[in-house]
């Protein structure tokens, strides 16, 4: 059985899992470890079935989660290679300093160098540092003056990375995945279609219009979740910066409720069983708005084998869709 759930979508969070024969992936981890553990149980899928991660972009509502999910579970993360750069910069950035500080810098290490030869030098000392073949004294074992901190833990370390490429298939189990170049203001941003058992599941969200590449991608899928991010009128009106609204509208924002609706129209071949919108603004957009506009353009489409629509939420999960 093939299976697709999305446990959250929205800008606050994304993450779905992808299920095919022995396989179980995870795209994107934007939850908590916790939270996403709990949404995959209220769907009844066990978390420490989960063969691997993949991950579309670094964006933090695609990867909150991800390092502490991945080391929970001991699985291997997917990445391209600009994407986990850009995570690692993300997670461990270097700051510029001025000359003065970095003389200031120099001097505090050279200190904190002394005082550790110094603390070797001392009678008293940690009993962890001791010869463990040298026979104790006494029984008795002195307070330790002073203790070195213990090393700071690697925000990035993960179990086992991974890279793929954009344009080129790979097999996860019994996944075949083909990522594809998407129009986002990330790194190297990328969808996906899954393939197991014969069914075709494509993730198209992040992405400010449909390219060409992204058009062919998502021919002939059994599964379509599609972005429709924003109302455009709610955008302008509504309460971001000026400069964030110019960033959602750009061809590498985010997808509107109309140029998805035109996109199903114009476009979209009507082979999907289902069509699923996602990555829905809270602050820009409503989901009566987003549905309607997508009702229209699949208007004498659906039916009962075809292009069920339904709504990604970003608070709960959405049923598990099976074939």
């Amino acid at each position: 059985m093939v299976r697709f759930t999305v446990l959250a979508s929205g800008s606050k969070g994304n993450c779905t899992v992808v299920t095919g024969g022995k396989t179980r992936i995870l795209v994107d981890a934007g939850l908590s470890c916790r939270e996403l553990f709990r949404r995959m149980r209220l769907v009844d899928e066990d978390p420490a079935t989960l063969d691997a991660i993949i991950i579309t972009h670094e964006h933090s509502d695609h990867v909150a989660g991800l390092a502490v999910t991945a080391r929970k579970l001991g699985i291997p993360v997917y990445f391209t290679e600009g994407t986990h750069r850009a995570w690692v910069r993300w997670l461990s950035p270097r700051k510029q300093m001025t000359y003065t500080q970095w003389l200031e810098q120099c001097r505090k290490q050279a200190a904190a160098r002394m005082a550790e030869a110094d603390a070797a030098e001392a009678e008293d000392c940690d009993p962890e540092d001791l010869d463990p073949s040298a026979e104790p004294a006494s029984n008795e074992v002195a307070e330790p003056t002073a203790r070195q901190a213990a090393p700071a833990k690697d925000p990035t370390a993960l179990p086992s990375v991974q890279f793929f490429q954009a344009g080129k298939p790979l097999q996860i189990g019994d996944f075949h995945v083909s990522p594809f170049t998407i129009p986002h203001d990330a790194a190297d941003p990328v969808g996906f279609v899954f393939q197991a058992e014969g069914v075709r599941m494509a993730v198209a969200t992040d992405l400010g219009y449909i390219p060409p590449n992204v058009k062919a991608q998502l021919k002939s899928v059994d599964l379509l979740l599609l972005e429709s991010n924003h109302d455009l009128e709610m955008l302008r009106d509504g309460p971001y910066p000026w400069s964030v609204k110019q960033r959602v509208l750009s061809r590498v924002g985010h997808l509107s409720n109309e140029a998805a609706s035109t996109y199903l129209e114009t476009e979209y071949d009507g082979q999907a069983s289902y069509v699923i919108l996602g990555h829905l603004s809270e602050s820009n957009n409503l989901p009566e708005l987003a549905r309607i506009a997508a009702e229209r353009a699949l208007d004498g489409r659906a039916s009962l084998l075809g292009n069920r629509l339904l709504l990604a939420a970003q608070h709960e999960p959405l049923s598990t869709i099976c074939f």
